[in-house]
């Protein structure tokens, strides 16, 4: 596979320090993909690295984010050659990996870090992981924790402002792990996976229980590739168990369906602009991360999915979304965290909507790639858009009509922030102006693709 080369189009994406300028849009219409899961490539990335042989991974998403995870797993010891959408992995199973020669540079990723240091604990050297001015205000101690009592190292930096918890940069020392059950305080997929890889190389059985049912696409591509793991029917209980395992992840070839997530800037675009007719084809409908389909449904949104088979145990189907009047809902409860990391697209639907909408049981909101409540609540403000910012969320008063104001969106180094300033600025009265550099963290041609549609956005 060739490696990519400067100027391919598959890798095009915004310049750092580009902006964007997004006028009020007529109807958008057409059909489009989305990049990769970002999600699923991340881990097809790392699984990758441990399997038993090469992977081949297809759809791979190429944003900012996966590109970090394919660079520690290089500085690792691992071949990853990347083309395109394609990645061609070399796995060299838990046993292969290398100390890096310098700290491990996840950029602006939590799942990279995270599920790295869950790798890595069990690995007999050390290691040291930093990342972007955003990622280095992301708590830690929630995973430091359970992997300080399976036998790891894990030492951070502190902050006066969280005593007793740690902050990139991270050093890890791993070494024997020993399993444990454990009650994890949130649900939360990345500190579950980390918990999962770290599992994976301990003496004993691991049991996880998390307090609601966060995505699991670590459960679905690892039994794929023949890992030890399994969920108890009854509890949801996360069990993975390596006795007699021999430490090697079974190659196989990896699909990696359209991002939900990205997709949901398009499915709130055309849902809002009356007169939309916009497909979005390839795209992963896994049921633990598609709350915000549902959230739509709720709000009144014309949605139709057609299923369109599967991808190594992941649900792909074909979305058409067209503009309708939305009304208001409320998104609490397992609703919330299968929507979580919608919250911003959804939040400007609600803007947009008639009556009002609440969104509740999100406090893992305020430790996103910013404080995501903060961050929305003062991008509706400046659009006119009542909101009541609370601890665990915050209530829309929707527009009901009436156009949002425009002006400068400041997303804080959040790319979904940016995109929701974006969408919001495509029924706008006046221009709105969105700093775009970090867009390219999950969705390189967001504005591309809207522009394809119909948007007025360069």
């Amino acid at each position: 596979m060739a490696e990519d080369q400067p100027g391919n189009p598959e890798t095009v994406s915004t310049p750092s320090g580009a902006t964007l300028r997004v006028r009020r849009s007529g109807p958008l219409r057409g059909s489009c993909r989305v990049p990769g899961d970002k999600s699923i490539s991340h881990r097809a990335l790392l699984f990758g690295a441990l399997a038993d042989g090469v992977v081949e991974a297809r759809g791979l998403g190429r944003g900012g984010d996966n590109l970090s995870t394919a660079a520690a797993l290089r500085a690792l010891g691992v071949d990853v050659a990347l083309a395109g959408d394609e990645a061609r992995i070399h796995g060299v199973g838990f046993a292969g990996l290398r100390a890096a020669a310098g700290p491990l540079d996840c950029g602006n990723s939590g799942t990279t870090i995270r599920l790295l240091l869950g790798l890595l604990a069990g690995r007999p050297f050390e290691s040291e992981l930093y990342g972007d001015a955003s990622l280095t205000r992301r708590p830690m101690r929630r995973i430091a924790d359970p992997l300080r009592r399976m036998g790891a190292s894990v030492e951070g930096r502190a902050d006066a402002a969280r005593p007793g918890d740690v902050f990139p940069p991270l050093r890890v020392r791993g070494g024997a792990l020993t399993g444990i059950a454990y009650d994890l305080p949130v649900a939360s997929a990345q500190l579950k996976s980390a918990l999962v890889l770290a599992g994976l190389q301990a003496a004993g059985t691991t049991t996880l229980r998390e307090p609601g049912r966060s995505r699991d696409h670590t459960e679905r591509m690892l039994r794929a590739m023949g890992a030890p793991i399994a969920v108890d029917a009854g509890t949801g209980a996360v069990v993975v168990d390596p006795a007699g395992w021999n430490g090697r992840l079974r190659a196989v070839p990896i699909v990696i369906p359209g991002d939900l997530s990205s997709a949901t800037f398009l499915f709130v675009a055309a849902a809002t602009i009356a007169g939309s007719d916009v497909t979005v084809e390839n795209v992963g409908l896994n049921p633990t991360r598609a709350g915000a389909l549902d959230v739509l449904r709720a709000m009144g949104a014309d949605i139709a999915v057609t299923p369109a088979g599967d991808a190594l145990g992941e649900p792909v189907g074909r979305v058409r979304v067209r503009g309708s009047r939305l009304r208001g809902t409320t998104v609490a409860g397992d609703l919330a965290l299968r929507a979580i990391d919608e919250i911003p697209a959804l939040a400007v639907a609600a803007a947009l909507a008639d009556g009002e909408t609440v969104f509740a049981d999100l406090a893992e909101l305020r430790v996103k790639e910013s404080d995501r409540i903060v961050a929305i609540a003062r991008e509706l403000r400046r659009a006119g858009v009542v909101i009541d910012e609370r601890p665990d969320g915050f209530a829309v008063g929707g527009l009901g009509g009436r156009p949002p104001a425009g002006g400068t969106v400041q997303p804080e180094h959040d790319h979904r922030i940016a995109m929701a300033g974006a969408v919001l600025g495509l029924s706008a009265g006046d221009e709105t102006v969105v700093p775009a550099a970090d867009i390219a963290t999950s969705f390189p041609t967001f504005s591309e693709t809207l522009a394809a549609l119909g948007a007025l956005i360069d």
